[in-house]
Parts: C-alpha cells; structure tokens; sequence
C-alpha cells in the first residue's frame, strides 16, 4: 500500500490523472474501472484535456462503473450514467458498446456479474470512500465473496448524497453496486479522498490491522497494489 499526500485538491486530480494516462497510453486494450462523486471530477477534467491535447485516445479502452442508483432513468441528471456521459464518455472517443454502468432498472444483478466476466480484469480500479468505510455501494456489513447486488443504503449515505439531490427525500434509498470481490480484480487500485470530512475513515483504514465487513474499506489491505491519493487532510504519514 502507498499513501500519497498531495498538495492540493488539483494536485490530487493531476497524480490520478497521471496514472491512469499512463495505463492508457502503455496498455494495448486498457480496462478502466471508473467512479462518481465529487471527488474524480478533476480527475476526469485532466483525461478530458488529455484527449483534446491528442495525448491519449479512448479507442482501445474499456469501461466499467461500480454502481449506480436503482431505478433512475439514464437521462436523468441524477444518474451515475448521465454523470459518466456529462463528465467523460460524450467527451472522448470511446467506443459506446465498451462503456459498460450497471442498468437502473436490472432485475437480475448477476447480468453486470456476465458483463464483468466477460470484459476480465481491469488494468486499474477507481474508487472512492464513504464517510462510513463504504466502497462503491458496498455499505457495512459487506462480504469478501459478494459480487453485484441490490443493496439498501445506509441513512448515513442517504445524508451524505442528498447534497447531490434538491433534498433528502429525493435521495434513491437503494443501488444496484459492484461488489468487494470483483472491486479487488483489478492489476491496480487507486483511491481518492479529499477534504476533513474523509479524514476520519482513512485515518482508521491506516490504523487498522484487520479485515472488517463492517468497515468495507478494510477489505483493501487485501490487495498488493493499492494506492491512496489524500489531501486536504491533517494526517501524518
């Protein structure tokens, strides 16, 4: 595992960008496992700028999202498609049959299971964390064998997106999510967290030694190649 303090929310968005250009560039047919939020929108601002700059192209690429609200329409300005499309897929030139996001309306959560197997494992997996430990939408209580499920979130994660939504009530209550086995499949992971009010959770996930369900993010120290990128946060490494 490597923690890497950055200056700066910029800085943070900069080295990301960086690594995953690099995957791009140097890997024939790069998986790309992405994510949404707040946090990977500089991020995807760089790739973006990146392909203008005709320093990287998207034709080769292959991407799979982690999750995505149940029962959203895609064109809905809440959805995580309408996010990946907004921010990166509608502004390079990836292929529209290798953007790959769990279906809203998915009865059967083992057809994104089909989807996963087929495309393999990712050359790098994007993620982010919850205040709470949860990664993707795998909230506490989370198990190491748990592939793409229909899960209940949290009021903690209710709380914490409403930002996103006019309010709370418009908050979906449950998501369709990637799970901790297939987010482990991956060459390399690199997570993002900005700001105080991730400090706690990578605070804990540094300090602690075991493996806990009910802190999902824990299941991370299982992996060999993991990289944290922090910043704005007052820890000491």
């Amino acid at each position: 595992m490597e923690i890497i303090k950055c200056l700066d929310y910029d800085d943070l968005s900069k080295i990301a960008a960086c690594i995953f250009i690099d995957k791009i560039k140097n890997i024939e047919k790069p998986i790309l496992g992405l994510a949404t939020g707040s946090t990977p929108l500089g991020l995807y601002k760089n790739l973006v700028k990146a392909y203008k700059d005709k320093v990287i192209s998207f034709k080769n690429a292959i991407t799979c999202n982690l999750d995505e609200y149940l029962g959203l329409d895609e064109d809905d300005e809440m959805s995580y498609h309408y996010y990946m499309k907004e921010n990166l897929i509608d502004k390079v030139d990836i292929l529209k049959d290798n953007f790959h996001i769990p279906d809203s309306h998915l009865e059967n959560p083992k057809i994104y299971d089909e989807i996963l197997d087929k495309i393999g494992r990712r050359s790098i997996q994007l993620l982010g964390v919850g205040e709470n430990g949860h990664i993707a939408f795998n909230e506490p209580n989370s198990f190491l064998s748990s592939r793409t499920s229909i899960v209940k979130l949290t009021e903690n994660t209710i709380e914490v997106n409403s930002r996103f939504f006019e309010n709370e009530t418009f908050v979906p209550r449950k998501a369709i999510t990637m799970g901790i086995k297939d987010i482990l499949n991956a060459d390399e992971i690199i997570l993002l967290a900005n700001g105080k009010k991730k400090e706690n959770v990578i605070r804990d996930f540094i300090k602690t030694e075991n493996i806990d369900p009910n802190f999902p993010i824990s299941f991370l120290k299982l992996h060999d190649n993991l990289k944290i990128l922090i910043s704005d946060m007052d820890i000491e490494l």
